[in-house]
């Protein structure tokens, strides 16, 4: 049996994102841009989690996430990169540790975040 064939991937990006899907173009022009630092579903996580607490250590957040040591490194590094965290390292007797910390700016791009998510959310139903 003949396989179908595959579409090719498109490596080119657009400057502009694609409107939601069954969202009227004119209703995806008003749609806010959201903040893609936080949007992926492990840094969303991490930063949700620090809002709430003054600080988790890397085990903490990743029993929380469910997610590996790598995956939650990668994440919690580019949010490091972008000032929304802090990172601490010492050892508590032998056994090194790792905390972070949300930092002002982080709270305030997460307080962004959920407005741009409201609205997102307010736009998509009125179409």
């Amino acid at each position: 049996m003949a396989r179908p064939a595959m579409r090719e991937r498109s490596t080119l990006r657009t400057e502009e994102p694609m409107p939601a899907r069954g969202v009227q173009p004119a209703a995806a022009a008003q749609l806010p841009e959201l903040d893609r630092m936080i949007h992926e579903r492990i840094r969303l996580g991490i930063v949700s989690a620090l809002a709430i607490n003054d600080c988790l250590s890397f085990n903490d957040l990743k029993r929380l996430l469910k997610t590996t040591d790598g995956n939650l490194s990668v994440h919690a590094r580019k949010l490091e990169e972008a000032d929304y965290i802090r990172c601490t390292k010492f050892f508590e007797g032998r056994v090194p540790r790792t905390e972070y910390r949300l930092t002002p700016a982080g709270r305030k791009a997460l307080e962004d975040y959920l407005k741009q998510m409201e609205e997102f959310i307010r736009v998509t139903r009125e179409t």
